[in-house]
């Protein structure tokens, strides 16, 4: 009698592996053509409207998919684990489940582990194919760059390259109409360049990203702890060079490029390192905690979307699953960008800021559950 109980309780906890997984795959697929969607609008099409070859625009495709995996697998996790136990929730499944002797504990563990384990494949995907995609992706932007260097200036907009701010005007083929820089690199000191007629090219030196010529460059250098302090010189012909640390930074690599084991290893020179910039520290740190905190939201979330299924998910329980579902990944998505900012703009603790939202998820989970257990 009870080698039988013991194959009906196996049988249950394989069929609620079974459900999660199926409603996870689901909404991460969705997920996933939602994302890469929007990355074709923003990266695809534009290069595309720009002449860049085809296949390489394939391949930039290609080398964003880990980011886009690691971006959708979180939220994945919670609106398909809250449809699937909305659904049996409200299908009464549950009531079987607490009937062959589950409690709610017991049902709790197989949602945990399998939001564990998509958070381990999340972090892989996130610390080893991240920072690969990120490089191939790079390697071959600068390429296509340097062989249609149209494709980083749009006529009629503002752009940001590397820390200078572009207005640019008319672009037609290779020849921009007007063009205004604006650059705040260098400490108490602002540099504005204005030019005409511009001519575009591609990079005919090692290490430029494209090369301006330039036509009645006017450039202007103000002190900016006295305004009144500024030189000024105009020439008939410039040439300005744009390198490639605009994309990779002036110190090599950047953060998305390591893994967690470089990044760790990179953090340790900087800190010993008394000359170190704070804000670059403080940034680097943001990246580190983000290797952590964004693949391992996805077992939060498990914890999350279990407490809200059964408390909430009674009546129309797929329905109420996917309309919580979406209002949480838009908080939670809010609040992420939220502490990014507040570490990039104001300096804040950049622990604090990543991992706030994930220990607010669990707080939330830890109340409900505690009241669905006492049920």
């Amino acid at each position: 009698m009870i080698f039988k109980k013991d194959i009906g309780r196996n049988i249950l906890k394989k069929y609620l592996y079974k459900e999660l997984m199926y409603y996870f795959l689901i909404c991460f697929a969705f997920l996933f053509v939602v994302f890469f969607a929007n990355q074709i609008l923003l990266i695809g099409e534009d290069m595309l409207s720009k002449r860049a070859p085809f296949s390489d625009v394939v391949k930039i495709m290609i080398y964003s998919m880990p980011a886009i995996i690691a971006q959708s697998a979180p939220f994945a996790t919670l609106v398909g684990f809250l449809m699937c136990l909305g659904r049996m929730s409200s299908d009464n499944e549950i009531l079987i489940f607490r009937a062959s002797g589950f409690s709610f504990r017991s049902i709790l563990v197989p949602v945990l582990v399998l939001g564990l384990a998509i958070s381990l494949v999340s972090f892989f995907v996130n610390d080893y194919l991240l920072p690969l995609g990120t490089i191939k992706f790079n390697q071959l932007y600068r390429k296509i760059t340097k062989s249609n260097p149209t494709v980083v200036l749009e006529p009629n907009s503002v752009k940001q390259i590397g820390k200078s701010t572009v207005v640019i005007g008319d672009v037609q083929g290779q020849n921009v109409s007007d063009i205004i820089f604006f650059n705040s690199e260098k400490q108490n000191e602002e540099t504005i360049i204005v030019a005409g007629n511009s001519i575009l090219q591609g990079a005919k030196n090692e290490g430029v990203l494209l090369q301006l010529d330039m036509e009645n460059a006017l450039l202007t250098t103000i002190k900016t702890q006295n305004k009144k302090n500024y030189d000024v010189m105009q020439s008939a012909k410039t040439v300005l060079n744009i390198f490639d640390s605009t994309i990779t930074g002036r110190y090599g690599k950047n953060p998305r490029e390591m893994t967690f084991i470089d990044l760790r290893n990179e953090l340790k020179k900087m800190i010993a390192d008394e000359d170190t910039d704070e804000i670059r520290l403080n940034t680097w740190r943001m990246e580190y905690y983000k290797k952590f905190a964004i693949p391992f939201g996805s077992i939060f979330f498990a914890f999350l979307a279990f407490s809200i299924a059964f408390l909430f998910g009674k009546h129309n329980g797929l329905t109420m699953g996917l309309f919580i579902g979406i209002i949480i990944c838009v908080l939670y998505w809010a609040m992420q960008i939220s502490g990014q900012l507040l570490v990039t703009r104001v300096q804040l603790d950049s622990f604090l800021c990543i991992w706030i939202p994930n220990f607010l998820l669990a707080f939330v989970a830890v109340i409900l559950s505690l009241r669905l257990i006492r049920k």
